[in-house]
């Protein structure tokens, strides 16, 4: 089981700021991850598809070709902005 947060704007457009999922047993990393849940539907394909958005392991920020592992907690942001 993984923690999935999702933060901020994306959170407004997917209608979910976190929950619990069990992988599938083929989902081994980040790409993988982002892929399945992208197949829910348009507006989760679209809203993980910017480019801009970071994305944390464990509160580490990485790259899509890490691997994801039960109990991580993988969260999803846009870019932060401020002054």
């Amino acid at each position: 089981m993984v923690q999935l947060c999702y933060f901020s704007s994306l959170r407004e457009a997917l209608g979910t700021g976190d929950g619990q999922v069990e992988l599938p047993g083929e989902i081994n990393d980040l790409a993988g991850l982002t892929s399945w849940r992208q197949s829910r539907n348009d507006t989760w394909r679209q809203a993980l598809a910017d480019t801009r958005l970071h994305v944390a392991i464990n509160h580490q920020i990485v790259n899509t070709n890490v691997p994801v592992n039960n109990g991580d907690e993988i969260t999803w942001f846009p870019p932060v902005t401020g002054g």
